[in-house]
């Protein structure tokens, strides 16, 4: 069956509320592990998670700094209004780029109270600082299909975006979990290797690793690597069309260094784990992006390299050897004398498609009738099932502040 075919009705599971996570464990690595491989179920801690992976095995991180995306505003009158910051105009070459701009910025933005704001009316806010006050100003300019374009200015003009941002803003949890950020999740709601803004939402499977777990997949030489995926709200949109042809998938942006392909294209026979859906997300991209180039060497001179939902199942596409698409995207880099593959990804990951090159996947527990289910039964296959009742009776931690699992694809 081909992928636009599957009814989501098939990937749903009862999930209590009570199972949900809404705070997260006073120490991050003690949260708990769930180990599947070939069948087999163990449960264990994050501090342990070394023990599962074999030497000289490449872990690749997503390193995207979770932003402080919502904003919130006060009319004369007393009425709030939230403006929540999904991802940049168009005409910004990345996200990266957008978020260095100074003085000013047109951003795609979900409105709380649209409603009330009048056309025309400038909201503003000022926030005392140490170096004096930051003055932030937003104009409605247009309504999108399921966004709003907002711009937005701001003195002192120096500041760039995402330092405005900073001041401003507030860290914007995930919906399901039903409270008001606190302090400790500016610090919780983020990885601890994070380094690029750009993300609305956290990469959850890092937020379990620490300093001291990295250190033991070094000293077990576990070579880690990092690439960049900014995450957008979509990873929480759900999945309203009954069959998947009619579900419109995120489109996110992502970056890769060359390093990090010659790395990949050198690992031969050992294992290749994503931390993460939005690593696996960027690792399975790459197959795509190079099978593009080897049957078009041209098919990106006009426009950011682009991979939409359902190009990974053109059997066009499937013919060409793993090590053949990273050279090509290494020759690609090299041509264009790029420091980084800046590209976007649509892809959508479901059963029917054929894995290129992780092997392993760790992961949280994800929504009922989800993408990121969708990912996870993609992977392991119907023992998904398996797997998500086993972590349900087992009294595991669901979404992004609960527990998290060590997926072993079936070769």
């Amino acid at each position: 069956m081909h992928p636009k075919d599957l009814n989501i009705a098939d990937f749903t599971y009862e999930l209590p509320e009570e199972k949900i996570a809404f705070f997260p464990l006073a120490q991050r690595d003690a949260s708990r592990l769930l180990v599947y491989k070939a069948g087999t179920m163990t449960t264990d801690t994050y501090q342990h998670i070394d023990q599962y992976i074999p030497e000289h095995a490449l872990a690749v991180f997503n390193n995207t700094k979770v932003v402080e995306a919502r904003i919130l505003f006060k009319k004369p009158t007393g009425g709030q209004i939230e403006i929540f910051c999904l991802e940049p105009h168009e005409g910004y070459a990345d996200i990266t780029t957008a978020m260095a701009q100074q003085g000013t910025v047109q951003w795609l933005c979900l409105i709380g109270g649209a409603s009330k704001w009048k056309s025309g009316q400038v909201l503003s806010r000022s926030i005392p600082g140490p170096g004096g006050d930051t003055l932030l100003e937003a104009r409605f300019l247009e309504k999108r299909n399921d966004s709003f374009l907002i711009e937005l200015s701001w003195t002192p003009a120096s500041l760039s975006f995402a330092e405005v941002l900073h001041v401003t803003g507030q860290i914007p949890l995930p919906p399901y979990i039903k409270r008001v950020a606190e302090a400790a999740d500016e610090e919780r709601y983020q990885t601890v290797y994070a380094a690029h803004d750009g993300s609305v939402a956290a990469p959850t499977a890092g937020l379990h690793f620490t300093h001291e777990v990295l250190q033991k997949l070094d000293q077990k030489k576990i070579q880690t690597d990092f690439v960049t995926l900014h995450v957008g709200a979509g990873t929480f949109k759900p999945v309203k069309a009954e069959v998947m042809n009619d579900h419109e998938m995120h489109a996110e942006f992502i970056s890769v260094s060359p390093q990090l392909i010659r790395n990949i294209a050198g690992r031969r026979e050992h294992p290749l784990i994503a931390v993460g859906t939005t690593s696996l997300r960027t690792l399975e991209s790459l197959y795509w992006l190079g099978a593009k180039l080897l049957r078009d060497r041209h098919c990106f001179d006009n426009g950011i390299p682009y991979i939409n939902q359902w190009e990974a199942y053109e059997e066009a596409l499937q013919q060409y050897p793993a090590h053949a698409v990273l050279d090509a995207l290494i020759a690609y880099l090299s041509e264009k004398q790029l420091t980084s593959l800046v590209a976007k990804t649509q892809i959508l990951i479901a059963p029917g498609y054929r894995f290129k090159m992780a092997d392993a996947l760790v992961t949280n527990f994800h929504q009922p009738s989800s993408t990121l289910l969708l990912l996870v039964a993609a992977f392991i296959g119907s023992d998904w099932r398996k797997v998500y009742a086993y972590a349900l009776e087992h009294d595991f931690r669901f979404l992004s502040y609960g527990d998290g699992s060590l997926l072993w694809r079936a070769h």
